[in-house]
Order: C-alpha cells, then structure tokens, then sequence
C-alpha cells in the first residue's frame, strides 16, 4: 500500500462485501463456538466452510458469525442455528464436512439433521 486512494479503495471493497448487523427477526443465524476449546477441537474450518457455503449458495437472509465458550467442550466444535419461530438447535462434533449436509438440509429446506445433533450425540 502506498497512499491513502489505495487505502481507501481496500476500504471499500471490504465494505462492499460486509453486511451490516441488524435486528431483523426473519434472519437464520448460524452461530460456530469460537472460544480455546472450539478452535482446538477444529471450529475454525467449519465457521470458515459456513462462510463459503453460504456464499456460494448465494443465500439472503442468513448470517455466520461465532460467539465464544458455549460451555459444552467436550463436544466442541458445536455449532448453533437460530431460525425465527423455532428452537435453537446444537450441532456438535462439527466437521467441514457436514457444512453441506446441514446447511442444504436444515438451512434451505427446514429439516433438522438429527444425527449430528446434541440430542443424538448425548444419549
């Protein structure tokens, strides 16, 4: 970087791909446990293939974002979904690799995929 255009230019492209939280009622949040536990246990590649997903899908109305300890460690990396009028549901023992699954699944179509679930995990 050598002047301020330049600098100003990053600016705006990296606006240009942000959107701006807002409390609307109607988005789907998926929400990746960020904290010591969850990125040693592998949270980073899952919030980063959310993100992707999600963009590659080109989904509206739905945000990834991480929050710290969930409070559950031995199920890291765990992964929340928030989507208006229902109840939260806990994904844990997250992979890569079950982004696809969950975010087709659950995300577009509705449907809770219950096997990585808390619920199926704990019994």
């Amino acid at each position: 970087m050598k002047s301020l255009a330049e600098l100003n230019a990053i600016r705006e492209k990296a606006k240009s791909t942000m959107t701006v939280r807002d409390d609307n009622t109607e988005l789907k949040r998926i929400v990746v446990g960020m904290a010591t536990c969850g990125i040693a246990a592998g949270a980073r590649p899952v919030l980063n293939e959310f993100v992707n997903e999600v963009a590659r899908r080109k989904l509206d109305g739905v945000s990834v974002s991480q929050t710290g300890c969930i409070g559950m460690c031995q199920y890291e990396p765990i992964v929340e979904v928030f989507i208006p009028g229902e109840e939260k549901v806990t994904y844990v023992k997250m992979t890569a690799d079950k982004v696809a699954k969950v975010v087709n699944d659950h995300i577009v179509n509705g449907n809770v995929v219950e096997e990585y679930t808390i619920g199926a995990i704990a019994k």
